[in-house]
């Protein structure tokens, strides 16, 4: 029986070489900046555990494996871990195309975490609305954002991307042109959040291709400046989570548990491409499934029609 010739992989490029053209094509795929930026910053810290000036065609499977014990070492959390190698198997994928290396990187399992939220509690104290009379537009403006992220759930980048002109407080919707996936979203206003929205663009002015939440110069609001804005406006209400991304996971938890909401649905108003992480949202909220567990649970409407029947303590 004739033995199949085995093809040997040759490169005159290091992995960091390689990596640098595996970013150009990213580019030129019309991959997003901020994506680029991530991929880069997580090949930095790859490289601290990774000798990344090897051959790429030299890389082996214990390369990989003394990466993974390096990380652990380290003692990285295991949900970073999976991102960094989240990112190390789309650059091997892309050099196997290339016929660079067939080695790829398996999936590695992190940990899934309950999200934090806001509670009920503190989502009343930020969406109080502040005192016209003596308060900033800014302190108003975050006011409106706070109420626009419990609304919708979105992303900061998409709002600090929409326009006025996105708006249509007629039809109780909003267009939303940046979204993560490139994928235009359809944002639903219930009648306060429209109603809301109505007043502050009296208050906002500008032209339709302006941006609706704006500095207050009416300049965009940068990344930065979105964070630190929202991080005053919760500690001046006595709130001390900043975060902008707990608002989307809050969102997510109250229309999954409070308002009955379902994955599908919310899989839409989320703007996920798949059903993947709106699964991963009702995984982790299932330690909230005893909530008004009484009216569901088969047990307790049995007992609930059930006739008691009383105990003779006086038989042996």
């Amino acid at each position: 029986m004739k033995k199949s010739l085995k093809i040997t992989m040759t490169s005159d490029e290091n992995a960091a070489e390689c990596f640098e053209r595996f970013l150009l094509t990213k580019r030129s795929d019309g991959v997003k900046s901020k994506t680029i930026d991530t991929y880069r910053h997580h090949f930095h810290a790859i490289s601290k555990h990774l000798d990344v000036s090897t051959d790429i065609a030299e890389l082996t499977s214990e390369h990989l494996r003394d990466m993974i014990i390096s990380m652990q070492d380290a003692s990285l959390s295991p949900n970073t871990i999976k991102s960094y190698t989240i990112t190390l198997k789309a650059f091997l994928s892309w050099c196997n195309r290339e016929g660079l290396t067939e080695l790829n990187m398996k999936k590695y399992r992190g940990i899934q975490t309950i999200k934090e939220t806001y509670s009920d509690a503190e989502l009343k104290a930020l969406l109080q609305k502040p005192n016209m009379k003596n308060c900033t537009f800014s302190d108003y403006r975050n006011y409106v954002i706070v109420n626009f992220l419990v609304n919708s759930g979105c992303r900061a980048a998409t709002v600090r991307n929409i326009q006025s002109r996105d708006v249509d407080i007629e039809n109780r919707i909003v267009y939303a042109r940046h979204t993560k996936n490139s994928k235009p979203l359809v944002i639903p206003l219930c009648s306060q959040m429209a109603e809301l929205l109505r007043q502050y663009m009296k208050i906002r002015g500008g032209a339709d291709d302006d941006y609706l939440f704006c500095s207050e110069y009416g300049e965009y609001l940068t990344e930065n400046a979105l964070r630190l804005a929202i991080a005053r406006y919760n500690k001046s209400r006595g709130i001390q989570k900043t975060s902008i991304h707990l608002f989307r996971h809050t969102f997510a938890r109250k229309y999954l548990i409070d308002c009955g909401g379902d994955a599908f649905t919310l899989q839409k108003l989320l703007g996920h491409s798949t059903l993947d992480m709106t699964k991963l949202y009702c995984t982790i909220f299932d330690a909230d499934i005893a909530k008004n567990y009484d009216e569901i649970s088969p047990l307790a409407r049995i007992k609930a029609t059930s006739t008691k029947i009383k105990m003779d303590t006086t038989r042996q």
